[in-house]
């Protein structure tokens, strides 16, 4: 990490310090400015903004349309607010990416989506947003106490994506530094690989996807893998309770919750209090709406999310629609006396729900959490379930014996009849390990029916 990083990220570490003692209402009255600057900005400079909020410059947030990554895509020219960078620059310097440090002209840093939900997304940050960006990253590690610093080294393994154009991979490639030595680690690795080089390495922190975390603790257990991080963070997918419980089993701490995504970066994290993962609302603003973009009360799932990112300059995202499911937390408080809101769960995105015909005639649909309620009791070290033409299969891998199949096909037919679907023939195949995606990813939930395509 070059020191002019260093610099601003120590700057706005501080300044995000100050933040946590804020009241409520400094809070709300700094969102109004920054998303005042963010709305002038855009107007400003970016030809999109000027055709998508014509006539709308003085509505407030709500009343303003939503912004889909299909749109960021198709206006991508006339949506950055750079009249010097082109969509097919950005793909040729993704198509030619080999170093997570490598600047597209000398000064943007550009990342991808998967492209799991659909289209992929390109997404590009100027000097001044990438060190914001590490800083909401930083701030997970402050409010979990690690303490990492100018004059407290820190050794951190990331078990996650190498892929360049992933944001993992640039974030990495930019936090390691003197004070942060820094083990990267591709989850997508042989398990036997991953161990041993942990193993070596003795991290303090330990960063990694939700089900990786998982799937390194059970290796603990075991006694093939030795190590004794301080400080476990899970993010990137549904961090299911039973593998919370599994690395607290694993190494005696419960690990941090970060939800975080490509566009709007770091969106929330846990506090040492572990009541839930407190909004980053001082720099994005997240609505939990249904799928009409209403917003939804606390301690319900939404169907989606809407991030607006108060430091976005060079692709300003306004309303930017997620298809996470989210639950904003009915207490309004926590013990630790952040001003931050809190949300108490995140069963998945919207590709996750299953769609099944109804016993009642059209379709039912059956949210993520059904599945996590039943598979919590399943003594196993990881599991998937997989919609196909065939039916409902779900794959189980660790279990411990004695576990009867039949109990989990039973459980899990008598909660999709209660859901008032037509219920699929359903199997239990037994795997060594869980299916992982292109970039290392175990997804709990496979449906093989996508999610409805929104309207803008």
């Amino acid at each position: 990490m070059s020191t002019q990083i260093i610099l601003r990220v120590l700057a706005l570490r501080h300044r995000l310090r100050q933040r946590d003692h804020w009241t409520r209402r400094k809070l709300k009255e700094h969102q109004g400015r920054a998303l005042h600057r963010l709305r002038e900005h855009a107007y400003a400079r970016s030809p999109f903004y000027g055709r998508f909020h014509k006539g709308l410059a003085d509505r407030p947030l709500d009343e303003l349309p939503v912004l889909t990554k299909e749109m960021v895509m198709e206006d991508f020219d006339k949506l950055v607010t750079d009249p010097t960078v082109r969509l097919e620059d950005v793909e040729a310097h993704l198509a030619t990416l080999r170093r997570g440090d490598d600047l597209l002209g000398g000064r943007y840093r550009v990342a991808s989506t998967s492209g799991s939900t659909g289209r992929r997304g390109l997404f590009l940050w100027d000097p001044g947003e990438w060190a914001t960006v590490l800083a909401s990253y930083n701030r997970s590690f402050d409010w979990a106490g690690v303490g990492a610093g100018l004059t407290h080294r820190t050794r951190m393994a990331v078990v996650s994506s190498t892929t360049p154009w992933h944001q993992s991979a640039r974030v990495g490639a930019s936090v390691s530094s003197p004070w942060v030595p820094t083990l990267r680690i591709d989850s997508g690795d042989p398990l036997e690989s991953i161990v041993e080089r942990l193993g070596g390495f003795q991290p303090r922190v330990l960063v990694a996807y939700a089900s990786m975390a998982h799937l390194l603790a059970e290796e603990q257990l075991a006694g093939r893998l030795r190590i004794s991080p301080g400080f476990v963070f899970g993010s990137s997918e549904v961090f299911a309770e039973q593998a919370k419980r599994c690395v607290e089993e694993a190494w005696g701490e419960k690990p941090f919750e970060v939800y975080a995504a490509t566009e709007p970066a770091g969106i929330a994290s846990e506090c040492e209090q572990h009541q839930g993962m407190h909004l980053f609302e001082d720099l994005v603003i997240t609505e939990v709406v249904d799928e009409n973009n209403k917003p939804v009360p606390p301690g319900t799932f939404g169907e989606k999310v809407l991030v607006t990112v108060l430091f976005s300059r060079t692709i300003p995202l306004i309303r930017y629609e997620m298809s996470d499911s989210v639950r904003l937390s009915s207490s309004p408080h926590c013990p630790c006396g952040r001003p931050f809101a809190l949300i108490d769960g995140i069963q998945g995105r919207a590709e996750d729900v299953l769609r099944l015909p109804a016993v009642s005639g059209g379709q039912v649909s059956v949210q993520p959490i059904i599945f996590h309620r039943v598979m919590e009791t399943v003594p196993a070290g990881g599991w998937q379930a997989v919609q196909g033409p065939e039916g409902l299969t779900v794959l189980l891998s660790g279990v411990r014996e004695g576990f009867a199949d039949d109990t989990l096909i039973d459980s899990l037919r008598q909660e999709l009849g209660a859901q008032g679907a037509i219920v699929p023939p359903v199997k239990v195949r037994h795997v060594p390990t869980i299916p992982r995606t292109t970039v290392g990813k175990a997804p709990l939930i496979k449906a093989s029916v996508p999610g409805p395509r929104r309207k803008p």
